[in-house]
């Protein structure tokens, strides 16, 4: 029988293929990328929409530009495009007048914990740059209480860092990832606490029609370009691609039978788990750009998604009965931190199967398999709040009870000043990565952890502990009531369901 290989954490296991199942692989990379200084000069110099950079930057006045921690795609890059494209609108800012000295660089990492600014400096710019820049790096606090209020209606008050609005001019730099990472998402990311909780429990990150989550971004868009002027710039990026002796995986046939014969998988998965995670992060990955767009931030992220999601997605021509999923050694997070049970159901569950189009890859009521140990580690100090979060979930007896544990988490101060100082994530965190999930327990009948150690998490979550992959997949021909169509997602990374 076929095998294909996956990640389990640290470890890379084999997943049997049966006759009528379905091998997703990510596509392969583009054939033609884009310098991105250039592309992001000409882009902000003949944006898709409003006048260009010349017309709206004032000489000698404030511009306040507003990024995101490099957090998706998964796993990161050392060298990301977004640190050429800021560079480039800096070196813009500086043609027309605004030396740096007048430039903050806004980070807006919505609840994830809060780097230090000698850190960011050196992951948002290359290191020339990094090294010359003069201006003020200013890293968002949803919690502090100097946000000013945007936009305040009878049952919702959105208030953001005042760099966005106490400006000349305010740009948006980064890259179409989903609807809430990038563009206007990026706005929302330098909102308060409560906001950003809010537009957690989004449906799908790639559909944005009609969502009340893009609809507030818009309206947070639209209040702060009327303070100012407001551009966007963003860049369609391909998916991480290995190089080196792996290259080719998990996009190639070849390449993925080449690792799944590799004597040295076995080898790499009886090493200590701290030594497999370095191997990993010394891993060489490419990530490059195939173009950028300006213009309003929805203008040019909405056009950028689509761009990105054609030129990324795996299309599945229907629903399966049940999907595998790995997930890797890392979190989604920046800076980024080992996995932990609510971080692994975030990513395979939040991420992985709401990065889709048109449908959801997994039939109503189906089983997901996800293959990874799912042990109960929690970082010390840097974790805390998912720690507090994971034992809240495991002695609620009822929903009601797990949202009063969010509303003490939200009050905690404790919590709160080791987020203010940079030492946690805001205690609101877990609690949004756990929301992100709910749309797809919504759709599914059976969550089973192929390859669990650690069944009490399992169950915590409410998912099916199962030692092996082979059980695992019993489970779910079972649930199906006979032979289930399998889909196993080669990733990651993931890419963009395409279903239908």
């Amino acid at each position: 029988m076929r095998r294909v290989p996956l990640l389990s954490g640290s470890r890379v296991v084999l997943v049997p293929v049966g006759e009528g199942d379905v091998v997703v692989p990510p596509p392969r990379p583009p054939e033609q990328v884009v310098d991105v200084r250039a592309a992001v000069r000409d882009a902000l110099r003949f944006p898709l929409a409003g006048p260009g950079i010349d017309d709206v930057a004032p000489r000698g006045g404030r511009a306040t530009i507003v990024v995101e921690p490099p957090a998706l795609p998964l796993p990161g890059v050392p060298q990301d495009p977004r640190q050429e494209a800021l560079a480039a609108t800096i070196a813009e800012l500086e043609r027309l007048g605004i030396p740096d000295e007048r430039q903050t660089i806004l980070v807006a990492g919505g609840l994830g914990r809060r780097s230090r600014v000698r850190d960011l400096v050196r992951l948002l710019l290359p290191p020339p740059e990094a090294r010359a820049f003069h201006g003020e790096l200013v890293v968002h606090d949803a919690e502090d209480p100097d946000l000013l209020a945007v936009v305040d209606t009878v049952d919702k008050a959105v208030r953001v860092h005042p760099a966005l609005v106490e400006s000349d001019l305010t740009l948006v730099v980064g890259a179409a990832e989903t609807v809430l990472h990038g563009g206007p998402g990026a706005l929302l990311a330098a909102a308060d606490a409560a906001t950003l909780r809010e537009v957690a429990e989004i449906d799908a990150l790639l559909e944005a029609g009609g969502t009340p989550e893009w609809e507030l971004a818009l309206a947070v868009e639209d209040a702060v370009a009327e303070l100012a002027p407001l551009v966007g710039v963003s860049l369609v990026l391909d998916l991480p691609r290995l190089t080196g002796t792996y290259r080719g995986y998990p996009e190639e046939p070849e390449m993925v039978e080449r690792v799944t014969r590799s004597p040295v998988r076995a080898l790499h998965s009886a090493l200590p788990d701290p030594l497999r995670r370095r191997l990993l992060d010394r891993q060489g990955r490419n990530l490059s750009a195939t173009a950028a767009y300006s213009g309003p931030p929805s203008v040019a992220h909405a056009e950028a998604l689509l761009r990105g999601v054609a030129l990324r997605g795996a299309r599945l021509d229907e629903p399966v009965d049940a999907l595998v999923l790995g997930i890797p050694w890392v979190g989604a997070q920046v800076p980024r931190e080992a996995i932990n049970p609510v971080s692994a159901a975030a990513i395979a569950l939040g991420l992985a199967l709401r990065l889709r189009r048109d449908a959801f890859p997994v039939r109503p009521g189906g089983t997901v398999v996800l293959v990874h140990p799912l042990r109960r580690s929690f970082a010390h100090a840097t974790q805390a709040p998912y720690a507090r979060m994971f034992q809240a979930l495991r002695h609620a007896r009822s929903p009601e009870e797990l949202v009063e544990a969010e509303r003490a988490s939200a009050t905690d101060e404790r919590a709160l000043s080791a987020y203010r100082a940079g030492r946690a994530c805001h205690p609101l965190q877990p609690f949004a990565d756990w929301a992100g999930c709910a749309p797809a327990l919504s759709r599914l009948g059976l969550v089973v952890v192929a390859g669990c150690r650690d069944a009490i998490a399992a169950r915590t979550l409410g998912f099916v502990p199962s030692r092996g992959i082979g059980s695992a997949l019993q489970m779910a021909h079972g649930v199906a009531g006979g032979r289930a169509r399998v889909g196993i997602l080669l990733a990651p990374p993931y890419a963009p369901l395409l279903v239908g």
